[in-house]
């Protein structure tokens, strides 16, 4: 639910690895691996933007974060950080198969999510994000254009700067065409200052929204290659320093 203030820029970075499970490995650390490079910018205190593109399935993507209510005490008291998410990616990888429009529309798919979270404690948060992703083309004709998927996700701090974080989904009209897993992330936050570095243990290759919640192949499990290890990397630059009093 944190969206970043008027005039901060973030510079992420997430990398996945996974192995195949074959007698001898193909490279020195992992058989394969993907990047997402993304951009966010607040343009407002509640408002922000954000561009990315994953070089593992060929997804651009563009999102808009919007603070509706943050949690707070007082005369007007908040109980809860609600956020509202709008996101939509375009696929330039080959399509599944020969689609009867191959046009620009066929290819964009669309995320929509009310991120709802909250502060139980000074050590404890917890978030739930009711989600819905339309994708214009479906990977067969028996799967479903539309899906709905719950995520919850949760944070706990065990010092100052570290945190133990985790995050599920269960989508509830899954693809049919081909066996799907719910996606599942286990790790831990380490910040730096205007760094932050996340290292964790995940069954899902892809990053954007539409298409981990709904297309993760693997089992979490420690089996190759159901299994990934992921680093991400978060850099903060205030473009417009305020004046402190």
């Amino acid at each position: 639910t944190e969206v970043r203030a008027k005039g901060v820029l973030e510079l992420f970075t997430a990398t996945r690895f996974w192995n195949f499970p074959r007698d001898r490995s193909e490279s020195f650390v992992a058989d394969k691996l993907t990047t997402r490079i993304a951009l966010e910018y607040g343009i407002t205190d509640r408002l922000s933007f954000g561009v990315g593109g994953t070089t593992f399935d060929g997804l651009f993507d563009g999102y808009l974060k919007y603070k509706l209510l943050a949690q707070k005490k007082g005369e007007k008291p908040s109980l809860f950080n609600i956020t509202l998410l709008q996101a939509a990616s375009y696929n330039s990888s080959a399509l599944p198969y020969m689609a009867a429009e191959n046009d620009f529309s066929r290819r964009l798919g669309y995320t929509t999510q009310v991120l709802i979270s909250r502060k139980m404690s000074s050590g404890f948060s917890l978030q739930i994000a009711p989600t819905f992703i339309h994708r214009s083309l479906g990977l067969s004709d028996i799967d479903d254009n539309n899906f709905f998927a719950l995520g919850f996700g949760a944070r706990y701090k065990l010092g100052p700067h570290l945190e133990l974080v985790s995050e599920y989904y269960r989508t509830f009209n899954p693809i049919e065409s081909f066996n799907t897993y719910d996606p599942f992330a286990i790790g831990v936050n380490w910040e730096l200052g205007d760094i932050l570095l996340q290292f964790m243990l995940t069954n899902t290759r892809n990053m954007a929204e539409d298409r981990f919640i709904t297309q993760t192949r693997n089992n979490f499990n420690f089996k190759d290659p159901n299994l990934h290890f992921g680093f991400n990397a978060t850099y903060v630059f205030h473009l417009k320093n305020r004046l402190k009093k």
